[in-house]
């Protein structure tokens, strides 16, 4: 029987008051716990435009009909319009998602600045941007973050650092296949780092190899039944663009019998283990479908 962990990034102003809702929803519908990680700061979802210099970032564009899913008004936050602050403005949604009985983490503050730019912030440049993200999931939960997931799965020594200062249960920044300790430059970091394992939809989408009526049938196929699978979707896309095709997906993973399960549950199990755990190098390297460099668990392969 596989065993699947539901992710859900939460990116943008939008996707928080659309996608969240209808998100819990469908994991209602079908007994599926989830873990929300938030976007908690302004968002400046329209400066991403800088990215056009990526390799492959044109042709990502193309094929996931991003105006479509995201919307004219998101793509202009930041630039030709201003850039609502997500926490102040959706605190009553995202705190009912912790209300509902779903896991709820960090995201990041600034989607946009952490993305882009965390790779070369300084130590104190890293400490006060997810300070800024702790302190608003304070304001809002009255509680610290126990996990947190990085924007466009982008880490490195300073922001594994800061993880563990602020000790979080566990992270999942990567992309890789199984549980493990980081390290980085021969250093070992202390907080648990679940990768995700399956592609994502915009991995996917607008691909010819796989089209719309072929997607749930690839991802049945990559479901492992000896090791954790973990999936991470977006308010954005699942939750609204996708949201479909994501309900024919979870139609056909319980009809598999696919147990699904906590992050934070399975975090719990395998720190019950802790000496166990293996370390891993963390290495920037390339995801098939996805523009640039993102974190994976040893060496870059193709999750697609």
């Amino acid at each position: 029987m596989p065993v699947l962990a539901l992710k859900v990034d939460v990116d943008t102003d939008r996707g928080t008051r659309l996608g969240v809702p209808a998100l819990t929803a469908i994991f209602k519908q079908f007994g599926a716990p989830a873990c929300f990680l938030f976007s908690l700061g302004p968002d400046n979802t329209g400066k991403a435009i800088r990215r056009v210099f990526r390799p492959g970032f044109f042709q990502k564009v193309s094929r996931t009909s991003v105006v479509q899913i995201y919307g004219v008004r998101t793509l202009l936050n930041g630039t030709l319009l201003p850039a609502p602050h997500i926490g102040r403005r959706n605190e009553a949604v995202i705190r009912r998602v912790r209300d509902e009985g779903f896991e709820v983490g960090i995201h990041c503050h600034d989607h946009f600045c952490w993305q882009d730019y965390v790779l070369d912030m300084t130590l104190e440049q890293v400490r006060a941007e997810f300070g800024k993200a702790r302190a608003e999931f304070r304001r809002i939960f009255g509680t610290e973050a126990f996990t947190a997931g990085a924007p466009g799965w982008q880490a490195c020594a300073n922001s594994k650092q800061i993880y563990d200062e602020a000790g979080l249960l566990y992270a999942s920044d990567t992309r890789g296949e199984t549980p493990f300790f980081p390290r980085i430059g021969g250093r070992v970091f202390e907080t648990l780092e679940i990768p995700s394992t399956l592609p994502t939809f915009d991995e996917l989408m607008g691909r010819p190899e796989y089209p719309d009526d072929k997607i749930v049938a690839h991802y049945l196929s990559l479901l492992s039944d000896d090791r954790l699978n973990v999936f991470t979707l977006h308010a954005e896309i699942e939750g609204m663009g996708r949201i479909g095709l994501f309900r024919e997906l979870m139609t056909a993973l319980a009809e598999r019998g696919v147990k699904f399960v906590r992050m934070d549950s399975l975090a719990h199990e395998v720190l019950g283990n802790r000496a166990a755990v293996p370390v891993r190098d963390l290495v920037m390297g390339a995801i098939d479908g996805r523009s640039g460099l993102v974190a994976t668990e040893g060496v870059a392969r193709q999750l697609g």
